[in-house]
């Protein structure tokens, strides 16, 4: 069992070792924390630590740093969330005011959020599977070529650019942008989608010039669709991940194939579970079946018309978590208001 002031210790440890990268011993802890007892006491109550691992010496004779284990239980039991100052809270208002559609609004989102951490800034979009299609648009800018537009209702506009085989003039388009109304608006995307692969089915396999370049619009609204439906990330600040290199024991390059793919991140922060502020936290080796034993990633939650999805960060587990978390929280909260407002301006 560790006693009250070998928690208090474990908490001097990780700050300390966030603060400066160097291994934490006794007598830094004596003259940098007004424990009032003797060095020796001090190395007892790390002997504890260790024992119950954690913490640990990276060298012999050297202090010592924190555990996966030590930062678990710093983030549970002793870590206290930093109040943002208010020119933090002012730089997340200048990156998110005066945002446009819901793509601008993540992407400004995680460009915050990694200027605030100095980590890999991760913004999960919703899921757009309920959203409700409210206006399609063609556009035709020659070339054989077709401007796809389709907006829902929660404020997501998606713009597909695709080649058909004919110039289309305005009657042809405006059948068209008929058609693909009734299909459509109004309807869930998950309905649009069923519908759409009916109208194709009753087609056939060998329908008119005319038809085929229709089917081919059709198609490119379809796949846009689809893409509503597909679970997709945001990030930002991939370069923090070279300057922090030294806090990895081994190679950032899973981190790295961790962003290029994203199917990982989407997993682990799924599977992550949330404390009663919305906020969780998934450290070190508990990432180890996701091949990122020596990350660390915060996460809290965001709402978005209905639909609830995550705003984190990932870095090395040598990490200010108090900052980090409350930087998260602050993100997750303001992109919440943002999203109702703009869905009760509509």
């Amino acid at each position: 069992m560790v006693s009250e002031r070998g928690l208090e210790v474990l908490r001097a440890i990780v700050q300390d070792y966030v603060d400066t990268r160097e291994p934490v011993g006794s007598k830094t802890i004596v003259e940098r924390h007004a424990f009032g007892v003797s060095a020796a006491t001090i190395r007892n109550d790390m002997a504890l630590l260790e024992d119950e691992e954690l913490i640990a010496a990276p060298h012999t004779s050297s202090g010592r740093v924190p555990t996966d284990k030590g930062y678990r239980v710093f983030v549970d039991h002793l870590a206290q969330l930093r109040p943002l100052s208010s020119a933090q809270r002012s730089a997340i208002a200048a990156f998110l005011d005066g945002s446009g559609d819901l793509d601008d609004v993540l992407a400004r989102s995680v460009r915050a959020l990694t200027r605030l951490t100095g980590q890999v800034a991760i913004v999960q979009y919703p899921s757009f599977a309920r959203a409700t299609v409210t206006h399609v648009e063609l556009v035709q800018l020659g070339g054989g070529r077709m401007l796809v537009i389709v907006v829902t209702d929660t404020g997501r506009v998606s713009q597909r650019l695709t080649f058909v085989r004919d110039e289309f003039d305005e009657a042809d388009l405006a059948r068209m942008r008929a058609e693909l109304g009734t299909l459509l608006v109004g309807r869930p995307v998950r309905e649009g989608l069923q519908r759409i692969a009916e109208r194709l089915a009753a087609a056939g396999p060998d329908p008119a010039a005319r038809e085929a370049a229709t089917d081919e619009i059709v198609t490119a609204v379809a796949e846009e669709l689809e893409e509503f439906r597909q679970d997709k990330l945001v990030m930002a600040g991939s370069a923090n991940l070279a300057r922090s290199e030294a806090d990895f024991r081994g190679s950032i390059y899973p981190l790295l194939e961790a962003i290029e793919e994203q199917v990982t991140l989407l997993r682990l922060m799924g599977e992550m579970v949330t404390d009663e502020q919305g906020l969780s936290a998934s450290i070190g080796r508990e990432n180890e079946a996701f091949g990122l034993a020596e990350a660390s990633v915060l996460a809290s939650d965001y709402d978005a018309t209905g639909s609830r999805a995550r705003v984190g960060v990932m870095g090395p587990t040598r990490m200010d978590y108090p900052t980090n978390l409350a930087a998260v929280r602050a993100v997750a909260r303001y992109l919440t208001r943002m999203l109702e407002e703009d869905e009760s301006s509509r």
